[in-house]
Protein backbone atom coordinates (compact mmCIF):
# COMPACT_ATOMS: atom_id res chain seq x y z
CA UNK A 1 0.00 0.00 0.00
CA UNK A 2 1.19 3.59 -0.66
CA UNK A 3 1.47 6.16 1.76
CA UNK A 4 -0.21 9.32 0.96
CA UNK A 5 -1.53 12.51 2.58
CA UNK A 6 -4.71 13.58 1.75
CA UNK A 7 -4.41 17.09 3.14
CA UNK A 8 -7.30 19.04 4.71
CA UNK A 9 -10.96 18.76 3.48
CA UNK A 10 -11.29 20.96 0.05
CA UNK A 11 -14.66 21.93 1.52
CA UNK A 12 -15.70 23.86 4.78
CA UNK A 13 -17.30 21.36 7.13
CA UNK A 14 -19.66 22.12 8.00
CA UNK A 15 -21.76 21.55 6.20
CA UNK A 16 -19.36 19.39 4.26
CA UNK A 17 -19.68 17.59 0.84
CA UNK A 18 -23.77 17.17 0.26
CA UNK A 19 -22.72 13.29 -1.21
CA UNK A 20 -19.90 11.12 -0.62
CA UNK A 21 -19.47 11.00 -4.30
CA UNK A 22 -18.89 14.66 -4.51
CA UNK A 23 -15.33 13.81 -2.80
CA UNK A 24 -14.08 11.74 -5.76
CA UNK A 25 -12.67 14.46 -8.08
CA UNK A 26 -10.91 15.81 -5.22
CA UNK A 27 -9.70 12.60 -4.04
CA UNK A 28 -8.26 11.03 -7.35
CA UNK A 29 -6.32 14.97 -7.70
CA UNK A 30 -4.31 14.35 -4.70
CA UNK A 31 -3.71 10.84 -4.51
CA UNK A 32 -4.12 9.36 -7.73
CA UNK A 33 -7.01 7.44 -10.03
CA UNK A 34 -5.52 4.32 -8.08
CA UNK A 35 -7.02 2.05 -4.97
CA UNK A 36 -5.33 3.17 -1.60
CA UNK A 37 -5.49 -0.78 -0.92
CA UNK A 38 -4.06 -2.86 -4.42
CA UNK A 39 -2.48 0.30 -5.77
CA UNK A 40 -3.87 -0.91 -9.14
CA UNK A 41 -4.80 2.01 -11.50
CA UNK A 42 -8.42 1.92 -12.07
CA UNK A 43 -9.80 4.58 -15.15
CA UNK A 44 -13.37 3.81 -14.51
CA UNK A 45 -15.44 2.40 -11.68
CA UNK A 46 -13.16 4.02 -8.58
CA UNK A 47 -14.81 3.97 -5.82
CA UNK A 48 -15.16 6.66 -2.95
CA UNK A 49 -13.95 4.13 0.26
CA UNK A 50 -15.23 4.78 3.72
CA UNK A 51 -12.45 3.63 5.88
CA UNK A 52 -14.89 2.85 8.83
CA UNK A 53 -17.92 1.80 6.75
CA UNK A 54 -20.94 3.81 6.34
CA UNK A 55 -22.74 0.75 6.48
CA UNK A 56 -22.67 -0.17 10.14
CA UNK A 57 -24.61 2.24 12.51
CA UNK A 58 -21.89 3.37 14.95
CA UNK A 59 -20.12 5.36 11.75
CA UNK A 60 -23.03 6.49 9.82
CA UNK A 61 -22.41 10.15 11.35
CA UNK A 62 -18.63 9.23 8.95
CA UNK A 63 -20.72 9.08 5.90
CA UNK A 64 -19.72 12.45 4.47
CA UNK A 65 -16.51 12.83 6.62
CA UNK A 66 -13.28 13.61 4.66
CA UNK A 67 -10.63 12.17 7.14
CA UNK A 68 -12.92 8.72 6.50
CA UNK A 69 -12.13 8.59 2.65
CA UNK A 70 -9.92 6.98 0.72
CA UNK A 71 -10.65 5.06 -2.97
CA UNK A 72 -10.51 1.41 -3.15
CA UNK A 73 -11.54 -0.11 -6.56
CA UNK A 74 -14.56 -2.88 -6.43
CA UNK A 75 -12.46 -5.82 -5.82
CA UNK A 76 -11.23 -4.32 -2.41
CA UNK A 77 -14.14 -2.27 -1.68
CA UNK A 78 -16.62 -5.18 -1.81
CA UNK A 79 -14.10 -7.54 -0.02
CA UNK A 80 -13.73 -4.61 3.13
CA UNK A 81 -17.50 -4.30 2.98
CA UNK A 82 -18.99 -3.64 6.12
CA UNK A 83 -16.70 -4.62 8.40
CA UNK A 84 -15.78 -3.02 11.38
CA UNK A 85 -12.33 -0.42 11.32
CA UNK A 86 -10.38 -0.09 14.39
CA UNK A 87 -7.15 2.42 13.48
CA UNK A 88 -5.32 1.00 16.13
CA UNK A 89 -5.55 -2.84 14.80
CA UNK A 90 -5.21 -2.02 11.43
CA UNK A 91 -2.45 -0.69 9.16
CA UNK A 92 -3.59 2.42 6.70
CA UNK A 93 -1.85 4.16 3.73
CA UNK A 94 -3.28 8.20 5.13
CA UNK A 95 -1.90 7.43 8.48
CA UNK A 96 0.95 4.50 8.41
CA UNK A 97 3.81 3.88 6.69
CA UNK A 98 2.04 0.96 5.02
CA UNK A 99 4.76 0.65 2.29
CA UNK A 100 7.22 0.15 5.06
CA UNK A 101 4.96 -2.56 6.72
CA UNK A 102 4.45 -4.85 4.11
CA UNK A 103 6.62 -6.70 1.47
CA UNK A 104 6.43 -7.59 -2.15
CA UNK A 105 7.66 -10.45 -3.81
CA UNK A 106 7.66 -11.85 -7.45
CA UNK A 107 4.86 -14.37 -7.57
CA UNK A 108 2.06 -11.52 -6.59
CA UNK A 109 2.28 -12.02 -2.74
CA UNK A 110 2.04 -9.54 -0.17
CA UNK A 111 3.40 -10.29 3.60
CA UNK A 112 3.65 -8.10 6.22
CA UNK A 113 7.79 -7.00 6.52
CA UNK A 114 9.40 -7.89 9.93
CA UNK A 115 9.73 -4.64 11.23
CA UNK A 116 6.24 -4.50 11.50
CA UNK A 117 3.39 -5.92 13.66
CA UNK A 118 2.98 -8.89 12.77
CA UNK A 119 -0.90 -9.01 13.89
CA UNK A 120 -1.77 -5.59 12.57
CA UNK A 121 -0.07 -6.52 9.25
CA UNK A 122 -2.41 -10.19 9.11
CA UNK A 123 -5.79 -8.17 10.16
CA UNK A 124 -4.73 -5.60 7.07
CA UNK A 125 -4.47 -8.10 4.33
CA UNK A 126 -7.22 -9.60 5.65
CA UNK A 127 -9.54 -6.96 5.31
CA UNK A 128 -9.42 -6.71 1.70
CA UNK A 129 -8.13 -10.23 0.43
CA UNK A 130 -5.01 -9.61 -0.67
CA UNK A 131 -4.44 -13.55 0.65
CA UNK A 132 -6.86 -15.10 -1.98
CA UNK A 133 -5.55 -17.46 -4.37
CA UNK A 134 -3.86 -16.27 -7.60
CA UNK A 135 -6.02 -17.24 -10.32
CA UNK A 136 -5.41 -16.53 -14.42
CA UNK A 137 -7.73 -17.40 -17.54
CA UNK A 138 -6.86 -18.06 -20.89
CA UNK A 139 -8.24 -16.16 -23.58
CA UNK A 140 -9.22 -18.01 -27.08
CA UNK A 141 -5.82 -17.35 -28.15
CA UNK A 142 -4.14 -19.80 -25.38
CA UNK A 143 -2.33 -16.26 -24.03
CA UNK A 144 -2.95 -16.72 -19.63
CA UNK A 145 -4.95 -13.17 -18.83
CA UNK A 146 -4.26 -11.71 -15.41
CA UNK A 147 -7.96 -11.74 -13.42
CA UNK A 148 -6.99 -10.92 -9.91
CA UNK A 149 -5.08 -8.48 -8.44
CA UNK A 150 -2.05 -11.06 -6.95
CA UNK A 151 -2.20 -12.42 -10.88
CA UNK A 152 -1.77 -8.20 -11.70
CA UNK A 153 0.76 -7.85 -9.10
CA UNK A 154 3.14 -10.53 -10.97
CA UNK A 155 2.45 -9.14 -14.35
CA UNK A 156 3.67 -5.08 -13.16
CA UNK A 157 6.74 -7.02 -11.75
CA UNK A 158 7.75 -8.15 -14.87
CA UNK A 159 6.92 -5.02 -16.39
CA UNK A 160 9.13 -2.95 -13.60
CA UNK A 161 12.16 -5.53 -13.91
CA UNK A 162 12.38 -5.37 -17.77
CA UNK A 163 12.47 -1.34 -16.75
CA UNK A 164 15.24 -1.70 -14.59
CA UNK A 165 17.10 -3.87 -16.73
CA UNK A 166 16.46 -1.39 -19.73
CA UNK A 167 17.60 2.14 -17.56
CA UNK A 168 20.32 0.04 -16.46
CA UNK A 169 21.88 -0.24 -19.71
CA UNK A 170 21.10 3.53 -20.20
CA UNK A 171 20.72 5.12 -17.46
CA UNK A 172 19.79 8.62 -19.40
CA UNK A 173 17.14 11.54 -17.93
CA UNK A 174 14.71 10.19 -21.60
CA UNK A 175 14.53 6.95 -19.94
CA UNK A 176 13.95 7.79 -16.51
CA UNK A 177 11.38 9.90 -17.20
CA UNK A 178 9.89 7.25 -19.73
CA UNK A 179 9.91 5.01 -17.10
CA UNK A 180 8.49 7.16 -14.67
CA UNK A 181 5.64 7.70 -17.08
CA UNK A 182 5.10 3.37 -17.58
CA UNK A 183 4.81 3.58 -13.95
CA UNK A 184 2.80 6.02 -13.32
CA UNK A 185 0.08 3.65 -15.82
CA UNK A 186 0.61 0.93 -14.52
CA UNK A 187 0.29 1.94 -11.00
CA UNK A 188 1.32 -0.58 -8.37
CA UNK A 189 3.71 1.58 -6.67
CA UNK A 190 5.32 -0.42 -3.90
CA UNK A 191 6.15 -3.01 -6.90
CA UNK A 192 8.04 -0.25 -8.34
CA UNK A 193 10.19 0.93 -5.48
CA UNK A 194 10.54 -2.86 -4.70
CA UNK A 195 12.16 -3.49 -8.35
CA UNK A 196 14.25 -0.37 -8.38
CA UNK A 197 15.52 -0.59 -4.38
CA UNK A 198 18.78 1.08 -3.97
CA UNK A 199 18.65 3.50 -7.15
CA UNK A 200 18.11 6.97 -5.02
CA UNK A 201 17.21 8.52 -8.62
CA UNK A 202 14.38 6.22 -9.74
CA UNK A 203 12.82 6.01 -6.19
CA UNK A 204 12.87 9.50 -5.67
CA UNK A 205 11.38 10.27 -9.10
CA UNK A 206 8.46 7.65 -8.30
CA UNK A 207 7.80 9.17 -4.75
CA UNK A 208 7.56 12.72 -6.66
CA UNK A 209 5.55 11.33 -9.78
CA UNK A 210 2.72 9.48 -7.49
CA UNK A 211 0.21 12.23 -5.97
CA UNK A 212 0.07 12.63 -2.23
CA UNK A 213 3.01 10.47 -1.65
CA UNK A 214 5.85 12.78 -1.50
CA UNK A 215 3.72 15.01 1.44
CA UNK A 216 3.00 12.08 3.72
CA UNK A 217 6.79 12.24 4.90
CA UNK A 218 7.16 8.52 4.58
CA UNK A 219 10.61 8.75 2.52
CA UNK A 220 13.37 10.43 3.11
CA UNK A 221 15.94 11.91 0.69
CA UNK A 222 17.30 8.99 -0.47
CA UNK A 223 14.24 7.01 -1.36
CA UNK A 224 14.02 5.20 1.86
CA UNK A 225 10.62 4.67 4.04
CA UNK A 226 10.79 6.73 7.06
CA UNK A 227 9.43 4.77 10.12
CA UNK A 228 7.15 5.36 12.14
CA UNK A 229 5.34 7.65 10.10
CA UNK A 230 5.00 11.52 10.58
CA UNK A 231 1.26 11.16 9.90
CA UNK A 232 1.34 15.04 9.20
CA UNK A 233 -2.67 15.22 9.21
CA UNK A 234 -2.94 13.69 12.58
CA UNK A 235 -4.82 11.22 12.19
CA UNK A 236 -6.80 8.82 14.76
CA UNK A 237 -4.32 6.31 15.85
CA UNK A 238 -1.47 6.94 13.06
CA UNK A 239 2.13 6.51 13.15
CA UNK A 240 2.14 2.57 14.20
CA UNK A 241 4.99 1.83 11.85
Amino acid sequence: MRPVQKGTSPVATPPGFANYEDAKPDLISRLGPYCSYCERKIVTILHVEHLQPKGLPKYAHLELAWTNFLLACVNCNSTKLTKDVLFADLYFPDRDNTFAAFIYTPDGKVAGNISANPTISAATLALTGFANKRSVAIDTNGKEVAIDRGAQRMEAWLLAEESRNDFASNPSPELLRSTVRTAVACGHFSIWMTVFAGDVTMRNALIDAFPGTRASGCFDAQGNPVSPAPNPDRLADGGKV
